[in-house]
């Protein structure tokens, strides 16, 4: 006979403990992603409602129309941001570019229409190549890099306006004041011209193998490099696009106003930088897309245009609006992010 072994007790799990449910989790953490890539959406929906019904000149399409236009050049300056911002950069130059712009294409314009594009989209982009250069290369802060050429950027503008008091003009009739002032199916044409730019970069960002390694960097640069994805070279063309973008800007507004205004600019970067962030991409990088900057920007125009139609509330009432919204966004996004790791 062979013996057998006493039945071994075995324990049970105590009543109260609960399994973890895997399928709540995944629930939870689409809805986080949900409301960080798109909650700025709902709430621009839900501003534009209320202005709707409290503002009976909100939703007519003359002030639909202007705020459009309006907000095409913050929206250019924007993407290039966007691009900026997903690798884990900053831009601090673009509101000088787009001031800078404005003046090389309203000096231009004496020479023709292609003069005017040229001179600010080749000077805004040799500066946005320096400001990759010496950040990819040269291994210096972004912040510094951008901000000295900030500085740059304004004091070569004072000089070519005789510190201000010449304004050039961009004549009447001219393809470039047509390309400003005109309008194509009831929208002026800056606005159609932001929309083919936003359509191209949402291709290039999600779809294009330059829009990978521009994640990649944000996520983790070192990873990137390991992985093989040209980083110095990445970050050089991100840069140069945005010096790009900010110089077409400042081209389109002095084709809108039909001169080169010195004191535009002042302080843009940082509406780009609340457009872009508002619109979901993380300040750190790695996370974003473009049509959340377009509404991010969109937002923050409505904003302003409700603030006007109030009447009685001072504009600096916007900057304040405006900070805190960003203040909001930025501490929802560190609450989500930290609640998807946790799931």
């Amino acid at each position: 006979m062979t013996a057998t072994k006493p039945d071994t007790p075995v324990e049970s799990a105590p009543r109260d403990a609960v399994a973890p449910d895997p399928v709540g989790g995944a629930r939870s953490e689409r809805l986080s992603a949900l409301v960080q890539q798109h909650g700025a959406l709902a709430v621009l929906v839900a501003v534009s409602i209320v202005a709707s019904a409290g503002f009976d000149s909100f939703a007519t399409v003359d002030n639909l129309s202007n705020m459009a236009t309006s907000s095409a050049f913050l929206a250019v300056v924007a993407l290039g941001m966007t691009f900026v911002i997903v690798t884990g950069g900053i831009d601090l130059s673009v509101g000088s570019l787009f001031a800078l712009g404005g003046v090389l294409a309203a000096w231009g314009s004496r020479y023709g229409t292609a003069v005017a594009l040229a001179l600010p989209l080749a000077v805004c982009g040799l500066i946005g190549v320096v400001n990759g250069l010496l950040i990819a290369r040269a291994r210096l802060a972004p912040f510094i890099v951008t901000l000295a050429a900030m500085l740059a950027a304004r004091g070569l503008l004072l000089s070519l306006t005789d510190e201000g008091a010449e304004t050039y003009l961009v004549a009447k009739g001219s393809f470039l004041a047509e390309l400003g002032q005109g309008t194509t199916l009831g929208l002026g044409n800056p606005v159609w011209i932001t929309l083919a730019l936003f359509a191209a970069g949402a291709v290039v960002l999600r779809r294009s193998r330059f829009g990978q390694h521009v994640y990649a960097i944000g996520g983790n640069e070192d990873a990137a490099a390991l992985m093989g994805a040209p980083v110095a070279r990445t970050k050089i063309l991100v840069y140069a696009l945005s010096g790009l973008l900010a110089g077409l800007a400042g081209a389109l507004n002095a084709a809108w106003l039909a001169s080169g205004v010195t004191i535009l600019g002042g302080g843009m970067e940082l509406e780009a930088i609340s457009a872009v962030v508002i619109g979901g991409t993380l300040l750190t990088g790695g996370l974003g897309h473009v049509s959340g900057s377009l509404v991010g920007v969109l937002l923050l125009k409505v904003i302003q245009n409700v603030i006007n139609q109030i009447g009685s509330l001072d504009s600096s009432y916007q900057q304040v609006v405006s900070g805190a919204f960003l203040a909001v966004v930025v501490i929802a996004q560190t609450w989500l992010g930290r609640r998807r790791r946790l799931l």
